[in-house]
């Protein structure tokens, strides 16, 4: 039996928030997430590269690290990695049947990711991790990543608008179910929110006696190096950043941050181990520099307005585009806000290639109307000089390489999942 046959099925169950199922799939399992350290990370953008990081450094310092992210780009085996090391698909369908078998036939089915996830759970109990670094799927209290009761550290990257028809209509709101990760007495970085975010985490971390801490953004001191003032000791620290935009100044602190945590709980972390850790850091798909056919493209999610923010902002601070317009080839979920992506993203002179999501392996996720998406990117910025709709991502890139020279800027983005077909569609 394969991967697919086992996990696609369970596609049908969507996004249905709460932990009852999660502990019982658990339980039956043998609790394998009790024998588990944990660091475990929500936010709205930046979780995944502060794991990328967190993982990657607690490697090179020689512990047996595990990571589990979501969603893959290509692969379900990207979700769960071993000392930077993917899964093989052997082994993830070995854990999948197990999990399967451990599902009774009279109990509610657990969803997809939540059959994932105790996936994830009994292999890093049965390589015997010394951690794991595990990330948030949606929101956080009712994540089935929220099982782990007295996690190492928890880290809260960001918070931003994004899942209101999950997690509550204001930023408080999803503030509150990001904040559910927080156990008592644990640790807990906080990234730079908004104040109804921050008032609402802090209230929490306040009720449970979390230790807080808040680390300033790192200085870029040079081409991919930065520097950071250590929580504890006021120290600078210098370390490379691979990863590029400026954000991951912030993204960067947060994870050094909680290394510093973890050498306080005494674990070793030398200032070699971070160096060489922050240097091999790799995180596809975010900002991620590639090629099509000779021609250089930008790869980004960007799937959230503070995201496109960032992405535009990383855009404009590159010299090779001042003054000229970018070709933007994008498609989006019809659930996300639009107007706010494309007002962060677009400029007069630019291009807009639309393209649709390939929804077909994500039951209850509609790609957005096209013909609606280029109406709205029109009335919002008029001055584009060029909008266009293609059937497909090919179609788009084949157009788009045709009418542009290899100095101008390409950029795929507005969805994981749309940088995703790019991957696999390169790697055919």
């Amino acid at each position: 039996m394969d991967i697919d046959s086992i996990i696609q099925p369970l596609q049908r169950f969507g996004v249905h928030l709460g932990l009852d199922r999660i502990l019982n799939l658990l339980a039956n399992l043998g609790n394998p997430h009790h024998h588990v350290p944990v660091i475990h990370v929500a936010g709205t953008n930046g979780k995944g590269s502060v794991c990328a990081y967190l993982s990657s450094v607690l490697t090179e310092a020689g512990y047996r690290t595990g990571r589990y992210t979501s969603p893959h780009l290509v692969d379900w085996t990207e979700r769960i990695c071993l000392n930077e090391e993917q899964i093989s698909s052997e082994e993830l369908n070995q854990l999948f049947q197990q999990v399967q078998a451990a599902i009774p036939l009279n109990e509610q089915s657990p969803t997809q990711f939540e059959v994932i996830t105790a996936a994830a759970w009994l292999y890093f109990a049965q390589a015997k991790v010394d951690v794991a670094v595990v990330e948030v799927g949606l929101g956080g209290r009712l994540d089935a990543t929220n099982v782990c009761l007295e996690p190492l550290v928890t880290i809260i990257t960001s918070i931003s608008r994004e899942h209101w028809q999950q997690l509550g209509p204001t930023v408080a709101d999803i503030a509150r179910e990001k904040a559910g990760i927080l156990k008592p007495g644990r640790p807990v970085v906080v990234g730079k929110l908004p104040p109804d975010a921050e008032e609402m985490v802090r209230s929490r971390a306040l009720e449970l006696q979390c230790p807080i801490f808040t680390p300033q953004p790192a200085r870029q001191i040079a081409t991919g190096w930065a520097e950071y003032e250590t929580i504890q000791t006021s120290k600078f620290i210098k370390y490379p950043l691979p990863l590029a935009g400026q954000i991951q100044l912030n993204n960067s602190a947060l994870a050094l941050t909680a290394l510093e945590i973890l050498q306080q709980q005494g674990w070793h972390i030398s200032q070699t181990a971070i160096e060489n850790g922050m240097a091999k850091t790799r995180w596809p798909g975010r900002m991620q520099w590639t090629s099509w056919k000779n021609y250089q493209l930008l790869l980004d999610g960007a799937h959230n307005t503070a995201a496109a923010e960032v992405l535009r902002q990383y855009v404009d601070s590159l010299d090779a585009v001042k003054h000229k317009s970018v070709t933007w080839i994008m498609g989006m979920f019809a659930d996300k806000d639009h107007a706010d992506i494309f007002a962060a993203l677009l400029r007069p002179g630019d291009r807009l290639f639309l393209v649709p999501i390939s929804v077909e392996p994500w039951p209850g996720r509609t790609s957005a109307n096209l013909d609606e998406l280029a109406n709205l990117a029109y009335n919002l910025c008029p001055q584009l000089s060029d909008r266009q709709i293609h059937p497909d991502l090919f179609t788009a890139l084949e157009t788009a390489t045709s009418t542009t020279t290899k100095e101008d800027l390409i950029v795929v983005c507005g969805s994981l999942y749309l940088v995703g077909d790019f991957l696999q569609m390169r790697n055919q």
